[in-house]
């Protein structure tokens, strides 16, 4: 019998999807410099991409092309110079293809892209997803392409098992992008199902509630989105470092907000957390909890004096968990709310006194976080509200919900 990821996809679904992302993507793509770029620029940015996070490539990206602005100018450049230009980058590798590759286009295609079947996989260093990348996105021809995000976003969307890197797997992912893109705006397309495991498909906490294909998708309608991809037997566990914003009034109530009903710890309530992202540390995730998950501009208070602090602070706490494959760090950073900004999202958010968030249902780590919290920062008072107690008392105004 046929499984979801093996079956043909109907043409009804097949339409829904494309029209879907392909509404997502117009208004959420983010503004890269290699959107809407030649094909040479294509081609550059696909190779710079390998290996190598959007962030890290754009200044890249950015003095390359300044220096080198066409085919023939990366050509006839000594290796040396390009080697300088791409240092940093690393995976040097992939600079000596491109250059070699420029050689041998400006010798055989006069220093153009060659659109005829087979022969921009033939040059050096463009495999089957480069190869995919460059007709989709600089001549709008119907290639499928499969990297990390797309394996992951495809996997989850119609609950493909394996490991995703056995060539059984890569096959039906493969024929499950070739059934998708269509005739129509395929370099659209691919870029979006890209974009989407960018932004939104991530590996360790995927935000379903954000996602055009939830409706479609049978990761984000199971109890936990992480199942897909899976881990490979006998590999080791993956690290996640996750942050959380304890952000508390005047009062002493500490700020929580309920995840969305989809997914992991759906419909749970949390102090406002974010995963970090690579580079991130764990206090730069907290404040962009409080601004993106609470809509909070805050100062983060060093956890022993309870005094606002003004560069590196240490967190109150850090708890170990473990979830499906991975290895969770929680760290929780004590802090005060200082203005009001807008969310990322809205999601329902209480002011919780010590005695009311015990009722709230909490995910397991972040109910050791409340422990440790109100274990910490709570003191009793005779016949009186536990309340937290700052050493400083001109705490600044901040709009409270009602």
């Amino acid at each position: 019998m046929e499984t979801a990821s093996e079956a043909p996809i109907t043409g009804d679904l097949r339409e829904r999807i494309v029209t879907d992302l392909l509404a997502w993507y117009l208004q959420n793509k983010r503004d890269l410099p290699w959107r809407g770029a030649s094909p040479y620029g294509v081609w550059v940015s696909e190779i710079m991409l390998q290996q190598t996070q959007v962030a890290t490539v754009i200044p890249y990206y950015l003095r390359f092309m300044e220096r080198f602005p066409t085919v023939k100018a990366l050509a006839e450049a000594p290796f040396e110079e390009v080697l300088r230009y791409w240092a940093g980058l690393g995976y040097y590798a992939r600079a000596r293809n491109l250059h070699r590759a420029a050689q041998i286009l400006v010798e055989r295609y006069g220093g153009e892209l060659p659109t005829e079947p087979g022969a921009i996989e033939s040059l050096p260093g463009v495999g089957r997803y480069t190869a995919g990348a460059i007709r989709s996105i600089a001549f709008n021809q119907p290639y499928p392409l499969v990297d990390a995000n797309v394996a992951r976003v495809l996997s989850r969307l119609f609950g493909v098992s394996g490991n995703l890197h056995s060539a059984s797997t890569q096959a039906r992912l493969w024929h499950l992008a070739e059934q998708l893109v269509p005739a129509n705006e395929p370099g659209a397309f691919n870029q979006a199902l890209m974009e989407l495991g960018s932004l939104v498909c991530i590996p360790s906490d995927p935000r379903c509630e954000r996602c055009p294909l939830l409706a479609h998708c049978v990761a984000g309608n199971a109890p936990d989105p992480t199942a897909w991809p899976e881990t490979p037997s006998g590999k080791r566990s993956i690290p996640a470092v996750h942050s959380s914003a304890l952000i508390c009034n005047e009062e002493g109530a500490l700020l929580i907000v309920q995840r969305p009903p989809h997914g992991l710890w759906g419909g749970l309530w949390e102090f406002p957390r974010v995963v970090c992202a690579t580079g991130e540390t764990p206090l730069e995730g907290a404040h962009r909890a409080a601004r993106e998950v609470a809509g909070l501009e805050v100062e983060a208070l060093e956890p022993k004096t309870f005094r606002a602090v003004q560069g590196q602070v240490a967190p109150l706490t850090r708890i170990k968990h473990g979830v499906m494959h991975y290895r969770i760090t929680l760290h929780g950073y004590l802090m005060r709310p200082t203005t009001s900004v807008v969310p990322q999202e809205e999601r329902p958010k209480a002011w919780a006194t010590s005695e009311a968030l015990s009722r709230y249902p909490m995910p397991a780590p972040q109910a050791q976080l409340r422990e440790a919290v109100l274990n910490r920062l709570h003191t009793p008072l005779h016949n009186a509200q536990p309340c937290l107690v700052f050493e400083e008392t001109n705490i600044p105004p901040y709009a409270k919900k009602p």
